[in-house]
């Protein structure tokens, strides 16, 4: 195992192309910015000989193992180890997750949630709802309405705030750069968001819905399924024809809207928080 660099680039990207899906949120960081640390923000892991790269693994605020089997885990857990836990999650195909999950957690300790069923699935055809006509790409004019939401979805989603532990600079900014790339789109009535999400990740072949929030006093009422085809048109039409998301089993609201709009489910994620 290696840490990989600029020479590595398109091996790495023809490795990811295998599970576009899957692997949209390293492909779409390399395809940005190449694979060289100081400007992924990260090492990217790689197991194999230069021209026979097996699995990479993105070690960064988050640890995200791609085509990763057997040898590639146990390689993964062992680097992790030794450099002791630096990220705020293990996030990816449950059958690479967990198994290193098992091999870091006797070092890493008790994490603060562990989610081990979270649906992947994806629409590459045209939704089965009529879309919210009112969601559309907010504007930077628009962020700081739309900023509250997005970081009562955060808290309500991963258990914390954004702000915490002075993130809150760190946090706008990426709201601010999803906005800039026309990847976060809402509805605003009144000076209030009604339903918003983002593109979170993308690349030529797929793009990653995250982020999905419909105001309290709207939920069960259909807001979150005719949004959520809205955003599936625009990026269809505009970033790629694959458009993915992934749901923690346990929302069964969440997964009942997203299969209305005509989702299917075509893998399996898991998440470590801590």
């Amino acid at each position: 195992m290696r840490v990989l660099d600029s020479r590595d680039r398109d091996e790495v990207l023809a490795l990811l192309e295998r599970d576009p899906v899957a692997d949209v949120f390293v492909a779409s960081r390399v395809q940005a910015v190449g694979v060289d640390t100081w400007r992924l923000g990260a090492e990217l892991w790689g197991v194999g000989e230069r021209g026979r790269l097996e699995s990479v693994c993105y070690s960064g605020a988050n640890l995200v193992p791609c085509q990763a089997g057997a040898d590639a885990v146990r390689a993964f857990a062992e680097r992790a180890r030794r450099q002791g836990r630096r990220c705020s999650s293990i996030v990816g195909p449950a059958d690479a997750v967990l198994p290193l999950w098992r091999l870091l957690q006797p070092h890493w300790g008790r994490p603060r949630e562990l989610r081990a069923s979270q649906p992947l699935m994806v629409i590459d055809g045209a939704p089965t709802v009529e879309p919210d006509l009112d969601v559309d790409r907010v504007r930077p004019d628009e962020v700081e309405t739309l900023l509250p939401a997005c970081i009562a979805m955060f808290t309500e989603e991963v258990g914390v705030s954004p702000l915490a532990g002075g993130g809150g600079p760190l946090y706008r900014a990426r709201v601010e750069e999803l906005v800039a790339q026309g990847r976060a789109f809402a509805r605003f009535e009144n000076g209030e968001v009604l339903f918003k999400a983002e593109i979170g990740a993308a690349t030529r072949a797929t793009a990653q819905v995250q982020g999905v929030w419909v105001h309290p006093d709207l939920r069960g009422r259909g807001t979150g399924t005719s949004g959520t085809a809205a955003v599936v048109l625009a990026a269809q039409a505009t970033i790629a024809p694959l458009v993915s998301l992934y749901v923690n089993d346990f929302n069964a609201a969440a997964r009942r809207s997203y299969e209305k709009v005509g989702f299917r489910q075509v893998g399996q994620f898991a998440s470590v928080l801590f």
